[in-house]
């Protein structure tokens, strides 16, 4: 199988289901936007970290292919003739929404509680978390947009905006767990 295909030299690309659309096009950006997220937490998954952590993380990469898969699916082809879905894989269950939450409960346990906003960094795999956060929250974003647009699978945009949510909570254990010091952002008066 070749990986070039030349099909996409003028700019379009094909969504799940055939349809051509521009690569600037806004599902583009958001299934896009979740490969970016999903390398990112594969950069995580390469540190120093817990097995705990990495074996969530492989999860959460799973979960990511799904969701780009139901972005990268066209809505109006979604169904096929025979009335059974194109996308013929399990979707985003409140299962995995909810285990994203029950990590997040179980490391803020043993966190000192948050005061203040806390400044980025502190340790090289604790800044490749709070880059993951920002790139899933430009992903919901640009689902949320998207929705706007083409209604999309609702639990894709809760897993999404929990995720970066999961994402800042795993960078403050991080923190805990290596010892780097966290910096409290404090206005100046």
């Amino acid at each position: 199988m070749k990986i070039y295909t030349k099909t996409g030299d003028q700019g379009t690309t094909a969504l799940f289901g055939g349809t051509r659309v521009p690569k600037h096009h806004i599902r583009i950006e958001s299934y896009g936007t979740v490969d970016e997220l999903n390398s990112h937490l594969g950069l995580i998954r390469d540190q120093n970290i817990n097995e705990h952590y990495k074996k969530v993380i492989i999860q959460i990469q799973e979960n990511l292919f799904t969701v780009g898969a139901v972005l990268a699916t066209d809505p109006e082809k979604a169904i096929l003739k025979s009335g059974k879905e194109r996308l013929n894989i399990p979707k985003i269950s409140s299962e995995d929404i909810t285990l994203l939450e029950k990590e997040m409960d179980v490391m803020n346990e043993s966190l000192p509680p948050m005061t203040n906003f806390v400044l980025p960094g502190g340790h090289q795999t604790v800044s490749f978390c709070h880059i993951a956060r920002c790139v899933c929250r430009r992903a919901e974003r640009l689902t949320s947009a998207l929705n706007e647009i083409q209604p999309i699978d609702s639990n894709a945009m809760v897993y999404l905006n929990r995720l970066s949510d999961y994402l800042f909570v795993l960078a403050r254990k991080l923190s805990h767990d290596l010892q780097a010091t966290e910096i409290k952002w404090i206005p100046k008066k």
